[in-house]
């Protein structure tokens, strides 16, 4: 039986910090001294570890913490068909594989991550929140020999990323979230990337969240500016809910959402995840507060700016127990009105 989530909801946006010896056993695959079917068995334990630190914080929805996948992009690039890796033996295993598109996408097979889904939803009793990066910002990391036109390309990998999401769905999961943390270097692509988000979502019945950062590579964004560039076009986006980083950056860009009139859900990020200076309880529910002003309790979210893969895990648990703490207060203080 799975328990309910709360008003305002405290989530997490995909990744969980990274054990030392899952890294090492990650990169020792490249190299030899660690099998595949080894590294298999490190990352469901690794899983279910992240599954509870998760679940003893306190989160209402919870992830498998990415830990599967070596980083964003290459576990969904290198197995599409028609892809070729010039060197697929990395010196470390975060780092990108140069990987070319020879041939267009036809129908593609799963990319596997049903199975993934549900191996975590037999771990846990918390509605779980399954995350895909994003076809636009998949496209910025591949080489292309086989369509010529960047968007074509774009719509290719999102017709890829629909099979999959049928087949997430087909597995039970009903929470599904798309990542385009290359978007905001690319802000003249918002309205490219939203047709694509559309493609991907189109006739799919989960709950979407679209997460669009300003990138986290090593904890250092990639990019800087406002949210700006994501409006007009994501009032066309056909999803639930909109996921933005706020702690880091400030909140200003909350006046976006009401100046463009979003009426759908948002995922507020409250907790940096570039620091680890653990945020006060009541620093947090200030960020909480000021979002209320802008969206009803009933569709708002509460979640880091991102994922937390280059926290160590102390640190991210401490911001977790700060940030559900946070949100049990002004949760308190909402339904007493």
């Amino acid at each position: 039986m799975l328990l309910p989530a709360p008003l305002l909801a405290t989530t997490v946006i995909g990744s969980w910090s990274v054990p030392e010896w899952l890294e090492r056993a990650k990169t020792g695959v490249h190299h030899g001294h660690v099998s595949r079917s080894q590294l298999a068995d490190m990352h469901d334990t690794a899983i279910k570890a992240a599954l509870k630190d998760q679940e003893l914080a306190g989160i209402d929805i919870v992830s498998d913490g990415e830990l599967r996948r070596d980083n964003d992009i290459d576990d969904v690039l290198s197995r599409l068909p028609g892809t070729v890796v010039a060197n697929p033996v990395k010196a470390h295993y975060f780092d990108y594989l140069d990987v070319t598109l020879e041939h267009p996408l036809g129908d593609a097979a799963p990319l596997g991550l049903a199975q993934d889904f549900r191996f975590t939803r037999a771990h846990t009793d918390r509605p779980v929140t399954f995350s895909m990066t994003g076809p636009f910002s998949l496209s910025r990391r591949l080489r292309d020999r086989a369509y010529g036109d960047p968007a074509e390309l774009v719509r290719g990998l999102a017709r890829v990323l629909h099979t999959e999401a049928c087949a997430l769905v087909t597995a039970g999961a009903t929470l599904l979230q798309l990542d385009e943390p290359y978007l905001a270097g690319y802000p003249d692509a918002a309205a490219l990337a939203v047709e694509a988000v559309n493609i991907v979502t189109r006739d799919v019945p989960a709950t979407w969240a679209l997460h669009v950062c300003y990138g986290n590579r090593y904890a250092r964004p990639l990019w800087e500016g406002h949210y700006d560039f994501l409006f007009p076009a994501v009032l066309d986006a056909r999803v639930d809910r909109l996921v933005l980083e706020f702690a880091r950056k400030g909140d200003a860009d909350l006046a976006l959402i009401t100046r463009h009139g979003w009426d759908r859900g948002l995922g507020v990020g409250v907790v940096d995840v570039k620091s680890e200076q653990v945020e006060s309880v009541e620093l947090i529910a200030g960020r909480i507060r000021r979002a209320l002003d802008v969206v009803a309790p009933e569709r708002l979210v509460v979640n880091p700016d991102c994922g937390l893969r280059h926290l160590p895990a102390a640190v991210a648990r401490h911001k977790l127990r700060a940030m559900v703490a946070a949100a049990a207060t002004v949760r308190s203080e909402v339904e007493k009105r």
